[in-house]
């Protein structure tokens, strides 16, 4: 059987009600890889979980390119020789490179909890993290920020500290309730907050605190809180 008869025999059932099931049922666990291999390419609502975990690791290469999961998800399915292998972690790079893109774009659980399990990562994160477009609001949290800077020690510099501190929570047009809550979550967290995450709160706090006009005395106990966060 030629190399393109599955592809010709997926293009006839794209005509039938139940295509995405009867391809599982017929390609799925197919005998031939090649077979396998094109059904993780032709599946119409993305590859399937299992075909991440196939044996053959084109054939998973091909259902993590092609996956609608999530990027933890796909990191966790990928069986770990194929990112140990140069040759072969090159060809999830380009979809990588998106995936790590989504998980700076998020609150850092899942990007530290990838780099946890594959510090192979740390330069496509350091990319992603300078050169990466902020596309929603949703801001790191801080206590992943400081893990993921502890996982990145060796690629720390200013540019990194730069494309970090643009996806911390901004505090400047935080109204007094919301900047003495968002401040508690930081108390609590403090000590195990990294001192740049510290050092960023605590200078973007006294500024926050320099447009406020509040009474003495408060200003007094905000500034004996904030360098307390700074020097935790």
């Amino acid at each position: 059987m030629d190399e393109l008869s599955y592809k010709e025999e997926i293009e006839e059932l794209q005509n039938e009600g139940d295509f995405e099931a009867r391809g599982d049922a017929l390609y799925m666990y197919h005998e031939d890889d090649a077979a396998r291999l094109e059904w993780a390419f032709y599946r119409p609502s993305g590859s399937h979980p299992a075909q991440i975990q196939d044996k053959n690791h084109l054939v998973a290469i091909m259902a993590f390119n092609h996956s609608r999961l999530g990027a933890l998800e796909r990191f966790n399915l990928i069986s770990s020789e194929i990112i140990n292998d140069e040759k072969l972690r090159h060809k999830i790079r380009n979809r990588s490179r998106m995936l790590f893109r989504a998980m700076i774009d998020n609150d850092f659980e899942d990007l530290v909890n990838v780099l946890k399990k594959y510090p192979v990562f740390s330069d496509l994160a350091y990319d992603q993290m300078i050169n990466g477009r902020i596309w929603n609001e949703t801001y790191a949290k801080p206590e992943y920020a400081s893990e993921f800077l502890v996982l990145s020690e060796a690629y720390l510099d200013d540019a990194l500290r730069k494309g970090l501190k643009r996806k911390l929570q901004p505090v400047n047009s935080f109204s007094y309730d919301e900047a003495k809550v968002y401040f508690e979550l930081l108390e609590s967290q403090a000590q195990k907050l990294h001192i740049v995450i510290r050092e960023h709160y605590a200078n973007e706090f006294e500024k926050w605190l320099q447009k406020r006009d509040l009474h003495p005395l408060q200003k007094i106990l905000w500034k004996k809180n904030i360098e307390q966060l700074r020097s935790e």
